[in-house]
């Protein structure tokens, strides 16, 4: 992070100990590291935090896309369905109008067909 060399904090720590005192050199020294160690777990939080939420961006962008493809998608296959479900329909109006003459005739020129004989019952015959 910074760019500090041993001879850097060997000069820091002889003026610190001509400053403060060799007494209260070492809670000076403890209170420093525990404030360090403070910053530095503050520091990687934010870290994280932009990390996750340039993830979450990326996670959001991408299912745009992929909702729009699928959406694009699904609209081709709509059209090609009501494309071929037409063309069936063209093509089975044309195979009874083509059998029975009469594009009108409701029945398609078939005859209705006959209702069946009732049948009766078979007889029992007691022995």
């Amino acid at each position: 992070m910074f760019d500090i060399g041993f001879s850097e904090i060997m000069v820091i720590g002889v003026v610190a100990l001509v400053v403060i005192g060799p007494e209260r050199l070492p809670r000076v020294a403890k209170t420093m590291g525990h404030l360090t160690g403070r910053m530095q777990r503050y520091v990687n939080e934010v870290k994280t935090d932009i990390n996750r939420e340039m993830e979450m961006a990326d996670l959001n962008k991408f299912r745009q896309e992929v909702e729009s493809t699928a959406s694009a998608f699904e609209s081709s296959v709509r059209s090609e369905i009501n494309s071929a479900e037409a063309d069936f329909n063209s093509a089975a109006r044309s195979m009874v109008d083509g059998v029975t003459g009469d594009p009108h005739d409701p029945t398609g020129g078939l005859a209705a067909p006959q209702a069946a004989e009732p049948v009766s019952p078979p007889h029992r015959v007691h022995y």
